[in-house]
């Protein structure tokens, strides 16, 4: 084992600078809810920083300091608290209802997203699979049969939600092939899932005007492609430089979800072109200097839950992205270190401090 070091510096200066711009952001797009009787400023920005900046930060820092071979110990227990949170969402009384979705843990004044905690338990869980089982992962039932099932189960949550989200897939996937995996089972799971792919599509009618909205964003422009039409507005006049900080129009009554999901496009209205590389390059350079990082560890357990954490924060907001300016359909997951959402936040920085753990042991 290699003697442990100081953390990567550069690593924890890139994810707090995205931490830092992603809040003035957040603050800026909060002020479009001060038009709503509903919804309080001072509330929202509180329960961000309070929730997600404070709370997650303390993660960072205790995961920061525990050795992340323990968790290999301990993957399974977690993974089972994991499912076990996701199942309390289908008890009555102990949900709130958001979208016309029930995805969240009441507790009081706060809510509490377990999907979030799910998938990095799943993670964990898989990635220490992967360590165990390294040269076996040639076979059907070491290989292909453990991706398959464990992609089943987070995917099979997450429907019963009214959710889906493929990174988390890509996630497994990733790992499974940096560990050496076949690209014959990855081919197979990919089969499998444009065959459930089309049978979602088919039986969710909110799938259906998803793919509709991106297809033809003109085809329903009052409707399912309200929000796309909305974001590409905010988009464009963004312009080269911006409206200016706090000067976005669209985040009043227009932009559906403007602390959400759409967040990128009241970014891209407020700070323009300049702005929207700046936050794409800080999400490039983290994740290429966590990559660089994955590189640098001889423990395949640590090298493969880098992967696994990179894959899903950083491949999660590019889609984001992608789908506010038209790219990609639109699929409700959140811009990491920037939307609404305490327990993203949260579960994002104690991934981050997982692998700032690891970095303590590179070469």
């Amino acid at each position: 084992m290699i003697k442990p070091k100081t953390i990567d510096k550069r690593l924890f200066i890139f994810a707090a600078m995205l931490v830092v711009f992603g809040y003035i952001i957040f603050s800026s797009a909060s002020l479009g809810r001060l038009v709503r009787v509903e919804s309080l400023y001072a509330s929202l920005a509180f329960k961000q920083a309070f929730v997600g900046i404070v709370g997650g930060g303390i993660a960072l820092l205790i995961l920061a300091n525990i050795p992340f071979q323990y968790w290999k110990r301990w993957s399974l227990y977690a993974f089972i608290v994991g499912i076990i949170l996701n199942i309390l969402i289908f008890i009555p009384g102990l949900t709130q209802v958001h979208g016309g979705a029930s995805r969240w843990l009441a507790f009081g004044n706060f809510s509490f997203q377990p999907s979030e905690v799910l998938k990095l338990t799943a993670i964990l869980f898989y990635g220490a699979w992967l360590s165990l089982n390294q040269k076996e992962l040639h076979t059907f039932k070491f290989g292909f049969l453990p991706l398959l099932v464990i992609s089943g189960i987070v995917q099979g949550m997450l429907l019963l939600q009214h959710d889906t989200d493929p990174i988390i897939i890509a996630a497994f996937v990733a790992m499974f092939f940096v560990s050496g995996g076949k690209w014959r089972h990855v081919t197979l799971l990919a089969g499998i899932g444009v065959i459930g792919l089309v049978g979602l599509v088919l039986y969710r009618p909110y799938i259906q005007q998803r793919i509709i909205s991106f297809i033809n964003p003109a085809a329903d422009a009052q409707g399912s492609s309200y929000q796309l039409q909305q974001a590409l507005i905010a988009v464009g006049t963004g312009g080269i430089t911006g409206r200016g900080f706090g000067q976005s129009i669209q985040k009043f009554n227009y932009l559906p979800e403007a602390i959400g999901d759409s967040i990128f496009a009241v970014q891209a209205e407020e700070f323009g072109f300049v702005g929207s590389v700046g936050l794409i390059t800080l999400f490039l350079l983290f994740a290429l200097r966590a990559l660089k990082l994955s590189a640098q560890i001889k423990d395949p357990f640590g090298s493969t839950l880098i992967v696994g954490f990179i894959v899903l924060m950083v491949g999660q907001s590019f889609i984001n992205i992608g789908a506010m300016v038209g790219i990609l359909p639109l699929t409700g997951v959140p811009l990491l270190f920037v939307s609404q959402g305490g327990t993203s936040m949260l579960v994002g920085l104690a991934q981050v401090g997982i692998i700032l753990n690891i970095s303590r042991f590179r070469k």
